[in-house]
């Protein structure tokens, strides 16, 4: 089996969306999948191999991390891509690589999939800020209903995003299939090096959120409630890694509540190497994002037994909702403030949490997510070949 995949993003550009194609990616060739990736070219070094095609890109003014692939660039390497024996497409994002990646899976003659990696209704309205929220809502159920109708089939990270596509009037097949963790997450990770060599002292209790430094990420309330944890317990610190818009607001929050010796941004760290250092050095992860279409992070913490405390909004539900490994929060800072001080308080319950957190997460494995992947792909393969064969004329 050959599969196409094409997206707006990838590494080096870090994000959810990169993380999710690469494990899978990983977890499809050890089971004899091969795949190519079309994907933008970047100013910052980037990886470079023989099955990934980087394309020439622009600079896009209103989303300056990101890269706008050129479309005559991809489209003159029809040719080739018709040569490499393709049996599916699969989209990633709903840019450039949805109308390109559409067009060379009718040209070839096979299925064609996406993956519904983001919630762009509650997303938009962040980056475009003098367009009413209730217009780019519209705009953007209506871009993704007529987006995802074009398709073979789609596929979603959690049941409720499934159910919001079931909103928007998508009528095309909808699979949920969530990305996994991958085995080495289980191992890796050495906190007592992370703490020295950030000059953490062991009795601090350390608090993480990891991602995209981003407005929809609702970090300012990771904010306000460390503000109200650290009237608790004065030995409270959040780290905060990643990089993105809302930095620069974020950081002056921290500033105007007077939070430097409880608020820390480290900025991107190495996925493979220090941040798994990091998951294993924090006492709690937490998260308040109400518009995740799954909630990586919350995994790769739990793997790592780190337990979590979290809001439990959208598909971060289909993580949280068993409860194990977790404590869920309500939407609200000081309610939030005052579950992460009772378990910080309790250094048993806080161990037993992590221990659970660790195991759960083996429910969650990238092996098995790519082996559900797989057969998802032979099936929409074989629909095609049997749909194009009762289409052929008779001899």
């Amino acid at each position: 089996m050959n599969i196409l995949m094409i997206s707006d993003v990838f590494f080096p550009r870090i994000n959810g969306v990169s993380t999710s194609i690469e494990t899978f990616r990983h977890g499809l060739a050890a089971r004899g999948v091969r795949s190519t990736l079309i994907a933008p070219d970047y100013p910052a070094p980037a990886a470079t191999a023989a099955d990934i095609i980087r394309i020439p890109s622009r600079f896009i003014p209103l989303d300056p991390e990101d890269r706008m692939m050129k479309r005559g660039e991809i489209d003159a390497r029809f040719d080739s891509l018709r040569a490499g024996g393709f049996d599916l497409v699969h989209i990633h994002t709903p840019f450039i690589a949805h109308y390109a990646g559409l067009d060379i899976a009718r040209r070839l003659g096979i299925p064609c999939v996406a993956t519904y990696h983001t919630f762009f209704e509650e997303y938009l309205f962040h980056y475009i800020p003098f367009l009413p929220k209730a217009w780019l809502r519209a705009l953007a159920r209506r871009f993704s209903r007529e987006q995802c109708n074009e398709l073979d089939a789609v596929i979603v990270p959690s049941r409720a995003m499934a159910d919001t596509l079931a909103d928007y009037g998508v009528t095309r097949p909808v699979e949920i299939l969530p990305t996994g963790v991958p085995a080495e997450q289980f191992r890796d990770g050495e906190g007592h090096y992370f703490r020295s060599r950030y000059d953490i002292p062991n009795d601090t209790r350390l608090l993480l959120f990891v991602g995209r430094v981003a407005h929809e990420k609702n970090i300012g309330f990771l904010i306000d409630m460390i503000d109200r944890l650290r009237r608790l317990d004065d030995k409270v610190l959040l780290l905060i890694t990643g990089e993105g818009p809302a930095l620069a607001g974020l950081r002056a929050a921290a500033e105007q509540r007077r939070l430097g010796g409880h608020v820390r941004f480290l900025g991107y760290l190495d996925r493979h190497s220090e941040l798994h250092d990091c998951y294993r050095a924090a006492d709690l992860f937490v998260f308040a994002s109400r518009t995740e279409t799954q909630g990586l992070v919350l995994l790769e913490a739990m793997a790592l037994g780190t337990p979590v405390v979290a809001l439990a909004e959208m598909g971060t539900q289909d993580i949280l909702l068993p409860q194990r490994g977790c404590r869920i929060a309500p939407d609200d800072p000081a309610r939030f403030a005052e579950i992460a001080a009772a378990l910080l308080a309790d250094r048993g319950a806080l161990d037993a949490l992590g221990h659970e957190a660790r195991n759960y997460a083996r429910n969650w494995h990238s092996d098995e997510m790519a082996k559900r992947l797989e057969q998802l792909y032979r099936g929409w393969i074989h629909a095609r070949k049997t749909a194009n064969a009762e289409l052929r004329p008779a001899a």
